[in-house]
């Protein structure tokens, strides 16, 4: 899902030196010998000075952060690889086109090696964002990073200056990790004809993705490290993805997938569900999250005190009451129909009146006008907690997402000055021009999101389903384990949306077992709630560990 819209952002510091600023092909090796510190490269040996240069890029830096209780020392690299689309050979003996036009891809990452761990005994976390073309500064500086921007938990964060911290929730107490910008994001660029085209839609994001991962072991030692995914958002959509091309183009197998904030079957958004007429599930598996919105804001009479228990109560109603009268359409009997109002009126606030009006379907953006629309206010739509003054109260859906107005400064002005100065990437007085970072690639009206489907050349979908990708890779590698992590208060991806997915994988009921899942009081951004983010480094560093193969 899109990640915000307009006001995008990034975050700060981490307290380590500089050492060197060097060229990628004089890269140390993080092997055996893991994450050595690079040696120092002499004075004209930097980053090559053209900001927008296609060839691999890279500065490193030192540092230290302490992880409950556990001082660990790392090394950062702040670097580009280059990615091409489908079809591109280096050693084709004939070129039809001129090399500056062909596609190319620069993609901007933040690697963090813990410092003197065997490659081999150290597992690596490759973590993106989704959008889709959103950068990942958000789980960069917000949930797994060194440093950490603190924002208020479910308000507008006061403009600059902002706070960094240490990061006591960063996953570098488990694995070494990887952060990843999507083409055209961060400070990547696409270069060539039609570069669009070949790089923005859910099958070539996938690809370069893929492409990246496989490069970046093979640049850094890494190929027999225990390896693991994250992504968020879009990044489950493009992980059920990779995790199929990566064991299918490249036999790399996987150790584990994480997901947070989970859509792998587009068919169940809740946020224009009415072009799909007769598909009635988004409104089935995002009455929960309606639920548990109205909770929060205290639009329930009676209050529930027990939040889990009443939203179980609410999916057994939503997967039998509630979908069966879904299902009859204008076939089910007005008893039932005002039946069916009365109920939701009690699971969402919402006035009955106006769920009749709406024939019992409410879609997400609706939602969040309408539970405090009285008072001329709109619920976030990435979490539900935030609320913000209506730009027009007589609109059907709301103009903007309050949480993306009140997190998006802080996290952008952060990470400028993170990179500029602690990563020294980005450009300043000392190594270069000054690069735009860019949050987000703005390619949402470009995207393609037709995808074929694994074993189906034919399948190009007009909406992405990857559970058949996803299966396919669980089905290959019976060992691969996947976790997802979900927030309540998520009306962009509906915590029950991502279980009914997981439920109905194509996969043997065997295999089953392998999957787990984890709920949070957060919303899509799990992390900004601190004691959300607790729990999800501490889920996802068990994961790891369990899953990492290495001896205990």
């Amino acid at each position: 899902m899109m990640h915000f819209s307009a006001r995008r952002l990034l975050a700060l510091s981490a307290s380590f030196a500089i050492l060197a600023s060097v060229p990628l092909s004089a890269s140390p090796g993080w092997a055996d010998e893991a994450a050595k510190p690079a040696k120092s490269a002499p004075a004209e040996t930097k980053k090559d000075d053209s900001p927008f240069s296609f060839k691999p890029q890279q500065t490193v830096s030192d540092g230290t952060v302490t992880i409950r209780g556990q001082r660990i020392a790392y090394q950062a690299v702040a670097g580009t690889l280059i990615v091409h689309p489908k079809g591109w050979d280096d050693a084709a003996p004939e070129k039809t086109t001129k090399p500056e036009e062909e596609p190319v891809a620069s993609m901007f990452y933040v690697a963090y090696f813990k410092k003197g761990v065997p490659a081999a005994s150290r597992p690596i976390t490759f973590v993106y964002n989704g959008g889709p073309g959103s950068a990942t500064v958000w789980l960069h500086m917000g949930a797994f990073g060194p440093r950490r921007i603190q924002t208020a938990d479910d308000t507008h964060t006061p403009a600059a200056p902002y706070r960094l911290v240490d990061n006591d929730d960063s996953l570098l107490d488990v694995t070494d990790l990887v952060f990843i910008d999507a083409p055209g994001t961060g400070f990547g660029r696409l270069g060539g004809k039609d570069k669009d085209k070949a790089f923005y839609g859910t099958d070539p994001d996938a690809r370069a993705f893929t492409d990246f991962i496989a490069q970046f072991l093979g640049r850094y030692k890494r190929y027999n490290s225990p390896k693991f995914l994250f992504g968020e958002s879009y990044g489950t959509t493009r992980s059920g993805i990779v995790a199929n091309m990566l064991a299918e183009d490249k036999s790399i197998d996987l150790n584990g997938v994480m997901l947070l904030s989970q859509i792998l079957n587009y068919d169940n958004t809740i946020d224009r569900p009415a072009a799909n007429p007769g598909m009635d599930m988004p409104y089935v598996l995002a009455l929960p999250s309606f639920a548990a919105t109205a909770w929060y804001h205290k639009k329930l009479s009676p209050m529930p005190s027990d939040l889990p228990a009443f939203l179980r109560e609410v999916e057994h109603f939503a997967l039998n009451d509630y979908n069966s009268a879904l299902q009859q359409g204008t076939a089910l009997p007005e008893a039932k129909f005002n039946e069916i109002a009365d109920k939701l009126h009690q699971y969402t606030g919402l006035p009955v009146d106006y769920l009749r009006h709406a024939n019992l379907r409410v879609d997400g953006g609706e939602f969040e006008k309408t539970l405090l629309g009285e008072d001329g206010i709109d619920t976030g739509r990435l979490d539900s907690r935030f609320s913000g003054f209506s730009i027009d109260p007589l609109s059907q859906h709301p103009y903007y997402d309050p949480m993306g107005s009140a997190l998006g400064s802080a996290y952008l002005s952060a990470f400028n000055d993170y990179a500029r100065e602690v990563l020294h990437y980005g450009g300043d007085t000392a190594t270069g021009p000054y690069e735009e970072y860019k949050p987000s690639a703005h390619s949402i009206g470009k995207w393609d999101f037709h995808h074929e489907q694994p074993g189906m050349p034919s399948s190009k979908r007009g909406v992405p389903n990857v559970l058949p990708d996803l299966a396919d890779a669980m089905k290959q590698n019976p060992a691969l384990k996947v976790q997802l992590n979900q927030g309540y208060f998520d009306l962009g991806t509906p915590y029950f949306e991502g279980v009914y997915e997981m439920n109905h994988l194509p996969i043997p009921r065997k295999l089953a077992g392998n999957i787990e899942i984890h709920q949070y009081m957060s919303g899509h951004m799990v992390y900004t709630h601190a004691p959300a983010l607790k729990e999800l480094h501490d889920n996802a560093a068990a994961f790891i560990r369990a899953n990492d193969n290495l001896p205990n």
